[in-house]
């Protein structure tokens, strides 16, 4: 990706999740938390389809064996944390709108600190209920699933690093208005 094309995807999802949050009653603190959130969740996403099949491909090669580990204890060492089915991108981008995603989100997120203690009580959880207590606010989660799944699956940590330094900076001029 070259530096105009990210300048250019850093806009545009920046556009598209402001403007959900401007058509809300959400104070840009209240929003910036679970949106760099799901900024995360899509970078540990992309880092653990990097390294799935390999993580796949040990516990095959272990399994019923003395040295049999579980799916989890690979996959940290792999790629440093465990991603659940249920806290994967795609699963939660095709998710119904008929199920609580805000309530899907927190137990992905859960479910990520848990096989990850470091990451506990850092992760938002609770702050996706937030986006969801107005009817008309109901669809945001769903709608920053599918502004951020424009992030490419194969970018990788500098990048994301560079989209997550990115939001911080419009985070911190839109509380300066």
């Amino acid at each position: 990706m070259t530096r105009e094309q990210l300048k250019q995807l850093e806009k545009d999802l920046w556009a598209a999740a402001d403007n959900l949050r401007a058509n809300s009653d959400l104070k840009p603190s209240e929003y910036s938390t679970p949106v760099l959130g799901l900024i995360f969740l899509r970078f540990a996403d992309n880092k653990y389809r990097l390294h799935e099949k390999e993580i796949l491909a040990e516990y095959a090669k272990l399994k019923g064996t003395r040295r049999e580990r579980t799916v989890s204890d690979i996959a940290i060492e792999k790629c440093g944390f465990y991603l659940p089915a249920h806290a994967r991108y795609d699963y939660l981008l095709k998710l119904p709108e008929s199920k609580d995603i805000a309530k899907a989100l927190k137990e992905a997120m859960r479910d990520i600190e848990k096989y990850k203690p470091e990451l506990e009580g850092v992760l938002p959880k609770d702050d996706y209920f937030d986006l969801t207590r107005d009817p008309k606010t109901r669809t945001i989660p769903n709608d920053l699933l599918k502004n951020f799944a424009n992030i490419p699956s194969d970018a990788g940590g500098d990048l994301l690093g560079q989209i997550y330094e990115y939001f911080l900076g419009e985070f911190a001029r839109s509380e300066g208005h």
